[in-house]
């Protein structure tokens, strides 16, 4: 399995409506993304961040998916002007030790296909993690 996670600190001024809205389609990844065997979507505890999340897929081929899903990238428009601060991370318990490597190079792709999510993530005030752009 690989467990996706995302952290996200909002902007102090993200409407309310808006970030309930992101929150929502946040959800609707784990149950209508095909390739998610599960996810979980709430506020962050114990951090700097306001909310979190976490998507489990089965496999690298999982992964591909759900990171190339429509739904995905309509969740990154919506929400990505809302948040400050972003950090995003794996934990992989496959035992492959290209996995990690795999998952930098779909990352790798999903941003070199689409320039305007790049603009996005440039949009943060910081953001961390193996799907950074230019790691």
């Amino acid at each position: 399995m690989i467990h996706h996670h995302i952290r996200l600190a909002m902007r102090p001024d993200a409407p309310r409506d808006k970030v309930d809205e992101a929150l929502e389609m946040l959800r609707r990844m784990g149950r209508e993304i095909d390739a998610v065997a599960y996810g979980a979507v709430g506020r962050d505890v114990g951090g700097d961040f306001d909310y979190g999340a976490v998507f489990a897929v089965e496999d690298i081929e999982a992964y591909r998916a759900y990171m190339h899903a429509p739904l995905h990238r309509q969740v990154d428009e919506i929400g990505l002007p809302l948040v400050r601060n972003m950090v995003s991370y794996d934990l992989i318990d496959d035992g492959d030790p290209c996995t990690g490597e795999l998952i930098r190079q779909i990352h790798a792709e999903r941003f070199a296909g689409d320039p305007a999510l790049v603009a996005l993530i440039e949009g943060l005030g910081s953001y961390q993690g193996s799907g950074a752009p230019g790691r």
